[in-house]
């Protein structure tokens, strides 16, 4: 009987539990009826938006976000442009700033021209007229030589680098050890004689003198016609002195037997041209050691010296003179 009870008084308390559980739920669900009547009675058909307009308005949205991105990415581009753009505008300064070096030298250079061309215009005029008396000398040497060679295609004549000068061989007009010019040589020392008169009247001053523009344009003028005797180093130093001078004269003796008016052209002191001179063995142009050293040394030399003005303003007084002599001769 007691077993009886307590089964009974268990299926009370389960009974009595579910009832519990039911009333929980039961006021769970009171609850939420209760939310939803507030949140119905909050509803408004105010804040309801037309399916159109949402798909409009979205639409709107995706639009606004494809443009952003898009901008976004040109902004990228033209920010890329614009680095490279700045890297060649940085190179091209570059080459801006080596062009302008370039062209700073080339000024640089253009004012030392400017400067060096203002010298040459400012140059002195006794420089150039010395320049153009050496010149006038060379010309002279090289026309008596070429007139010599074709008057006598064998003679060995040159015309010396060091003195310019003339020169002979001394075995082609003087026999060893004699100062008495070859009989077989004597038309080459007359045809010298004739060629200098006739090309020192351009250069000369006195009643023989014939300057003019067109043979003689920088007005130089002769101080020296000098007829130099040689010799090689054979034999005693004075006795060689001497047959040098008496080569010299010889020389001079034979010119001035062929064309005797050469010692009426005067220089720009009213001295004869004409002058001698005898060296010895005092200055080789070869080695004696070797015979075609010593033969050479045997020589003649005709020697131009051309009158050297100290000052510009003889320049002037050097053309009066050529001029006069000139215009005296035309006048007579």
């Amino acid at each position: 009987m007691r077993g009886g009870f307590r089964t009974r008084y268990r299926e009370e308390e389960e009974e009595s539990a579910f009832v519990s559980m039911t009333d929980m739920t039961v006021s769970f669900l009171f609850i939420v009826i209760l939310l939803l009547a507030y949140f119905a009675s909050q509803y408004s058909d105010k804040n309801m938006v037309p399916r159109p307009d949402y798909e409009r308005v979205s639409q709107e949205r995706d639009d606004a976000r494809r443009e952003r991105e898009d901008a976004r990415r040109q902004i990228m581009r033209l920010q890329m442009l614009v680095s490279q753009r700045e890297a060649t505008i940085t190179e091209l300064r570059e080459e801006i700033d080596v062009k302008q070096k370039e062209i700073d030298d080339l000024r640089h250079e253009v004012e030392q021209l400017k400067q060096e061309l203002e010298k040459l215009r400012k140059i002195d005029p006794l420089e150039t007229y010395l320049a153009l008396s050496a010149v006038e000398r060379r010309r002279i040497l090289e026309t008596l030589r070429d007139q010599l060679k074709v008057d006598f295609p064998d003679l060995e004549v040159v015309i010396s680098e060091e003195t310019d000068a003339l020169r002979f061989q001394g075995d082609g007009l003087f026999a060893t050890g004699s100062f008495s010019i070859r009989p077989d040589r004597r038309a080459i020392v007359e045809s010298i004689a004739t060629r200098l008169a006739q090309i020192l009247p351009c250069y000369t001053v006195g009643a023989r003198s014939n300057w003019r523009p067109a043979c003689n344009p920088g007005n130089a003028i002769i101080e020296a016609l000098q007829i130099e005797g040689h010799t090689d180093s054979t034999g005693d130093f004075t006795a060689n002195l001497a047959l040098s001078t008496n080569r010299a004269n010889s020389t001079f003796s034979v010119i001035v037997g062929k064309s005797p008016e050469l010692v009426e052209f005067l220089n720009f002191r009213k001295q004869p041209v004409l002058s001698v001179a005898g060296y010895g063995q005092m200055r080789p142009v070869k080695d004696n050691a070797t015979k075609e050293g010593r033969d050479t040394n045997r020589r003649v030399d005709l020697r131009i010296i051309m009158y050297t003005p100290s000052k510009s303003e003889e320049i002037e007084r050097i053309k009066d003179a050529l001029t006069a002599s000139t215009l005296r001769k035309e006048a007579n």
